[in-house]
């Protein structure tokens, strides 16, 4: 596990890990409501940010997403950046300066970076974000620009990076983020709430 500590604020106060969500138009909805739903009820302060032009940002599928705030809003240090994939929505997010930015210190300082379906590939790969082993979505162009850290798995923790494969690896890929900052009982207990399995 990477981060399982009894964190508190000031007084008695439990600390509540900040997650930022950054999205794009196109990105992938169903992996957006993951991460953001799972994260929330492990007990985690969650932003939605926005790295397209407004607030509302239409999903890759059609659904409409209100973000919490533009990307250019978010200061101060985030726990965990977890990415949605989508295809062209991960092209939007790995061509945004202010996040690519922001997921170099992530990266540089230790802090978790996650990311899912074509993230890993067109985002994390590009900037240089992976580690020795990841996943992305099973497609040969994603599998390619991995190159030969591609694993076979449904979530992969190399590091301080998280990587999973696509929608249907989502609740699991949450659940991976959840067990690095609370720990493996946290994390099943949610996915027996959920009637699911972790990864």
């Amino acid at each position: 596990m990477i981060r399982n500590r009894v964190a508190r604020g000031a007084g008695s106060e439990p600390y509540r890990y900040r997650v930022l969500v950054p999205i794009a138009a196109d990105s992938e909805e169903i992996e957006t409501a993951c991460i953001t739903d799972v994260l929330t009820r492990a007990g985690a302060k969650v932003t939605v940010a926005s790295c397209s032009g407004d607030l509302e940002v239409r999903m890759s599928r059609g659904l409409k997403i209100l973000a919490d705030q533009h990307i250019g809003d978010c200061v101060g240090e985030y726990d965990v950046i977890a990415l949605p994939g989508g295809m062209p929505g991960a092209e939007h997010l790995r061509d945004c300066k202010k996040l690519e930015a922001m997921l170099k210190e992530q990266k540089s300082s230790g802090r978790l970076t996650a990311a899912v379906c074509a993230s890993p590939a067109v985002v994390f790969a590009h900037h240089g974000l992976l580690e020795k082993s990841a996943t992305s979505y099973p497609a040969p162009q994603f599998k390619e620009l991995v190159g030969d850290k591609w694993e076979d798995s449904r979530a992969v923790v190399d590091g301080n990076v998280i990587t999973s494969q696509g929608p249907g690896t989502s609740l699991q890929f949450a659940l991976k983020i959840v067990e690095q900052l609370y720990g493996k009982d946290k994390a099943e207990e949610l996915a027996k709430q959920m009637v699911t399995t972790t990864a």
